[in-house]
């Protein structure tokens, strides 16, 4: 009886020694492909490589922290989640910054998100991006705050326009558009009101060159 018990023993360690190895040193389950989703423009080989996974690593002891971490030293990614699919399959999501200004500097322009974070450095400003004119080009500057707020809420049939934006202060965005006219804004507060307003200014005054919202309950034009 106690043979046979130490039998049962003896095979259950075996078993459980065996999926323990196939699970967490094996290649059996391995990774085998790196599946990228949400990406529009980094190319996902890029990604791959920057996840530094090698083929057939066992997919259980992967720290998907640290993918996640390597991932996101990708400048045009604003975030990532690593999940593991079995068997052998490693998920990466991402998602991508969005461009929404560019800051002159030195002689080439910084691409920036929402944020401030610099996405890219290029020689010109592609031509729907608005050029951003700060004294402290930084994130978490309050006047190019404020700027990056207002070009956000800027309506689709006018941000085409913009051209260029400029704050001075927080309380002091002026936007600048393509056929010359010029749109005081102001602060970054109360942005669907003079969205809306600008919006009905401009289809409606052509003789006007400036308009002055900052104030939605008290418009001005010039």
């Amino acid at each position: 009886m106690k043979a046979r018990r130490a039998f049962l023993v003896l095979l259950t360690a075996g078993v459980v020694g065996s999926a323990a190895w196939l699970v967490f040193f094996s290649p059996v389950l391995g990774v085998r492909s790196i599946e990228i989703v949400g990406n529009l423009t980094v190319p996902s080989e890029r990604i791959k490589q920057q996840a530094g996974v090698a083929d057939l690593h066992p997919l259980a002891t992967v720290n998907l922290a640290d993918v996640e971490t390597r991932v996101l030293g990708i400048r045009q990614l604003a975030s990532a989640k690593v999940d593991r699919v079995w068997p052998g399959t490693l998920k990466i999501q991402v998602v991508e910054r969005e461009p929404v200004a560019a800051i002159p500097a030195g002689g080439k322009v910084a691409i920036v998100d929402g944020q401030g974070v610099v996405i890219e450095v290029k020689d010109a400003a592609p031509p729907l991006l608005p050029l951003l004119k700060v004294d402290r080009p930084v994130p978490g500057d309050p006047a190019m705050t404020a700027a990056l707020k207002v070009v956000q809420a800027v309506p689709g049939e006018v941000a085409a326009k913009v051209r260029q934006v400029h704050a001075g202060t927080a309380e002091g965005v002026t936007l600048h558009l393509s056929d010359g006219r010029t749109v005081i804004w102001g602060g970054a507060d109360r942005p669907e009101e003079k969205a809306r307003i600008l919006s009905s200014l401009l289809k409606r005054e052509r003789a006007a060159r400036s308009y002055d919202v900052s104030s939605p309950d008290v418009v001005t034009l010039k």
